[in-house]
């Protein structure tokens, strides 16, 4: 149980679905109810599915590029880092690149928005997706696997719960309460980076000495 709550606490941190939540307003705010519910499940269910592939498969993809777990630690750590250091100085949207002017002509042509930019790279984004393949490698148990596996299925539920109930949370929260969550998430999000560049020097330097 103590590996699901870490996995389930990291992930939805690098994930941060709260931060999500004013530009999923913004890009439904003309949709029905029932466009927003479907939105919100198919958003939760392409989530789950890129981090389901990004456990399973990420470790053939470093394989076939001949990429070691320690340059992914230290490369997946500086991404982490990044990503919480814009939530902490309130650039999370800018960090995912949602304030260039292409993405958002972009968006204005888009009618469907739950695969982009919604679950890729709003929610599921580089961060995500290295710290599920660093933990592949250090967790291969049946046992692990399967909370590591329920952890993952967990996150994209309280993505789904919070992305639908998004118009009651800016009500309740307002953008300044929202951007306050944020910023504690992302001191969080930083100190996760910085865990994972840590291992990776670790492991480095002990190799170079033995």
């Amino acid at each position: 149980m103590e590996l699901f709550i870490t996995i389930f606490a990291g992930l939805f941190s690098i994930i941060n679905p709260l931060g999500t939540v004013p530009i999923y307003v913004g890009l439904t705010s003309e949709e029905s109810k029932r466009n927003r519910n479907k939105t919100c499940l198919l958003t939760a269910t392409n989530v789950l599915m890129i981090l389901l592939i990004s456990f399973f498969v990420g470790n053939y993809i470093l394989k076939f590029f001949g990429i070691s777990i320690n340059s992914l630690r230290l490369a997946g750590g500086l991404i982490i880092a990044a990503s919480g250091f814009s939530l902490l100085t309130g650039s999370f949207a800018k960090h995912k690149g949602m304030k260039r002017k292409s993405v958002q002509d972009d968006l204005e042509k888009r009618s469907e928005i739950s695969l982009t930019p919604l679950a890729i790279p709003m929610l599921a984004g580089p961060g995500s997706i290295s710290y599920l393949i660093g933990t592949r490698q250090t967790h291969d148990g049946n046992h692990e696997v399967l909370q590591i596996l329920l952890a993952i299925l967990a996150v994209c539920i309280s993505v789904f719960l919070i992305l639908r109930s998004s118009q009651l949370i800016v009500k309740a929260l307002g953008a300044s309460g929202i951007n306050a969550v944020s910023r504690i998430i992302g001191f969080i999000v930083i100190a996760i980076g910085i865990e994972y560049i840590t291992k990776g020097v670790i492991e480095i330097f002990g190799q170079i000495v033995n």
